[in-house]
C-alpha cells in the first residue's frame, strides 16, 4: 500500500477550501466555507430536507480473492470555532472575564473570530474479504469536545485578549461490506455515518451545524494479494460492473505510482486516477481550482493592509504569505510553467494564409453514419466516452444529446458538437456558448432509435 503518496494527496484533499484567496474573512469565499466532502449530523440533515448530507458511499472493485486484506483509513476536519475576547483591562492573572468581538487588535497583531479544524482519522486494520462478505461490519468512532483559553499579550506581557477554542463531540459509525461480482472480483463498499446527537437540530445554521460535521471526509483503502480496478479505465469486461458501482460524495480513483492498483483513495472531488502534487508548487495554497503561479502572483500584489488581514485570519495563512514573499526569483520563475511529456507532430508546409481559412474553406457535413444510422444536426444521441476520455467526458456518461453542429478540424478529424438535453443551459449551447457545448468523436455518440425520447 502506497500510502506515503496517499497521504500527499488526502492531504491536499483535506485542506481544499480550508481558506479561499483572498484569505480575508472579509471575503463571501471564506463566510461560506467548508463545500466538500461535509458529512453532517442525521438529525440536522432531516430537518434541512437533506440538502447536506450525513453519510457519504464509496463503492469499487477489487480483484482478488476470500483471502484478500483491506485496510480502512477515514479522515476529516473536526472544526474549532474559535471566538475573540477583549478584557476590560490588562490583567496579570488567569483565566480572566472577557467580552467577545469579531476583531481584536493588540498592538500590530490583529485576532479575528473564526473556524479552525483539526485533523481526525479512523483506522480500520486489516480485514479479509471472507469477513466482509459474510455480513455488514459496523464500527463506531467518537471524538470528544472541548473547550480551551489562550492568552493574547501585548508588548508589555500583560494579558490584553483571549481566543476561545471551543470543540463539538463528534459521533458515528462505518459500516463495510464486500459482495462477489464475478469470479475473483468482488465490489467493496464504505459508509461513512454521521450520528452526532443534537438539540433543536431545524434551528441550527449551517455554519453552526458545520461545528458537528465531518469536513474534507474522505476513505483510503489498501489492499494486500489483491488489486484495485480503475473505476475510470477499467477492462472492459468489468465495465459494467464498474457503472453498476454507486459513489454518493465520493469518487474512487488509483493512487500511488502509475500501474500500482493496491491503494484507493475516495476523494470528495473529481480527480483523474495517480493524481501528483507537482514538484513546483512551494506549499499548500488551499484552493486546488487555481494555479500557483496565479494565486502567488495575487498575493504579491495585495496591499499592505489586505496583508494585514490576511495573517489575522489564521496561523496557516500567515505561514502562507510568509513563505509566498520569501519565494525566490528561480522559484517564481519554476512556477511559470512545465512541460511533463511531448509527442512528435507530422510536419506541415507554411503558409502564408490565415490558419482559420484552411478550416472554413471545407465543406461542412451534412451528416455523419455511425454504424447503419446518418445522424444529422439536430438529432439525439447518448453519450458514450471512450476509456480514458477527460474527467468531464466521464461525468456526462449516458446522458442524452442533441447534435449542436458535425465539424471537422485541422487534421481532418470529424467531431460532434453537442448539447445536454439537461443542461439548464441547453440554450447557450445552441448559441454556440463555451461551457454549454461538448465535442465528442463519432466513436462516443450512439443514435437513438427514431421517435425514442431522450
Amino acid at each position: 500500500m502506497n500510502l506515503v503518496q496517499a497521504e500527499r494527496i488526502a492531504k491536499a484533499v483535506l485542506y481544499e477550501g480550508y481558506m479561499l484567496y483572498p484569505y480575508r474573512p472579509s471575503s463571501v469565499k471564506n463566510r461560506q466555507r467548508w463545500t466538500f466532502g461535509g458529512i453532517y449530523p442525521q438529525v440536522y440533515s432531516e430537518a434541512q430536507a437533506g440538502t447536506d448530507p450525513w453519510s457519504m458511499q464509496t463503492q469499487c472493485l477489487t480483484q482478488g480473492n476470500p483471502q484478500t486484506k483491506v485496510t480502512v483509513r477515514i479522515g476529516f476536519l473536526h472544526l474549532i470555532e474559535r471566538e475573540v475576547g477583549e478584557l476590560p483591562e490588562t490583567l496579570r492573572a488567569w483565566p480572566p472575564e472577557f467580552r467577545k468581538l469579531s476583531l481584536l487588535e493588540i498592538g500590530e497583531r490583529r485576532y479575528y473570530a473564526w473556524q479552525e479544524a483539526v485533523e481526525r482519522e479512523v483506522v480500520i486494520g486489516e480485514l479479509r474479504l471472507s469477513d466482509l462478505t459474510a455480513g455488514p461490519l459496523q464500527i463506531p468512532f467518537a471524538f470528544s469536545g472541548g473547550r480551551d483559553l489562550e492568552p493574547l499579550r501585548d508588548q508589555n506581557g500583560g494579558i490584553a485578549g483571549v481566543l476561545i477554542r471551543t470543540q463539538q463531540p463528534i459521533e458515528g459509525r462505518v459500516e463495510l461490506t464486500a459482495e462477489a461480482v464475478a469470479e475473483q472480483v468482488f465490489r467493496i463498499t464504505v459508509r461513512i455515518f454521521n450520528q452526532t446527537a443534537l438539540n433543536q437540530a431545524a434551528d441550527l445554521s449551517r455554519n453552526a451545524a458545520s461545528l458537528h460535521a465531518l469536513v474534507s471526509t474522505h476513505t483510503i483503502l489498501g489492499l494486500s494479494e489483491g488489486k484495485f480496478v480503475s473505476s475510470l479505465d477499467p477492462p472492459e469486461a468489468l465495465r459494467d460492473a464498474v457503472n453498476d458501482c454507486q459513489n454518493i460524495g465520493a469518487w474512487p480513483v488509483l493512487v500511488g505510482v502509475e500501474g500500482e492498483r493496491d491503494t484507493m483513495l475516495c476523494s470528495p472531488i473529481i480527480l483523474y486516477d495517480y493524481p501528483e502534487i507537482a514538484p513546483e508548487s512551494p506549499g499548500d495554497l488551499f484552493d486546488g481550482t487555481e494555479i500557483d503561479e496565479i494565486l502567488t502572483l495575487r498575493i504579491l500584489a495585495m496591499t499592505d493592509e489586505e496583508k494585514r488581514e490576511m495573517a489575522a485570519v489564521d496561523e496557516r495563512a500567515r505561514a502562507l504569505l510568509e513563505r509566498t514573499e520569501a519565494l525566490s526569483p528561480e522559484a517564481l520563475i519554476g512556477l511559470h510553467g512545465t512541460l511533463r511529456s511531448l509527442r512528435p507532430i507530422e510536419s506541415q508546409a507554411e503558409s502564408d494564409a490565415p490558419p482559420w481559412e484552411t478550416l472554413d474553406s471545407k465543406p461542412r457535413l451534412a451528416y455523419l453514419r455511425v454504424g447503419e444510422v446518418d445522424l444529422r444536426v439536430g438529432d439525439h444521441v447518448r453519450l458514450r466516452p471512450r476509456a480514458g476520455a477527460d474527467i468531464l467526458d466521464i461525468a456526462l456518461g449516458g446522458k442524452t444529446a442533441t447534435i449542436e453542429a458535425i465539424e471537422r478540424d485541422f487534421e481532418d478529424r470529424v467531431h460532434v458538437a453537442v448539447v445536454v438535453d439537461d443542461d439548464p443551459g441547453k440554450e447557450f449551447g445552441l448559441d454556440r456558448m463555451p461551457g454549454h457545448r461538448f465535442f465528442f468523436s463519432p466513436e462516443e455518440v450512439e443514435p437513438l432509435a427514431s421517435g425514442a425520447q431522450p
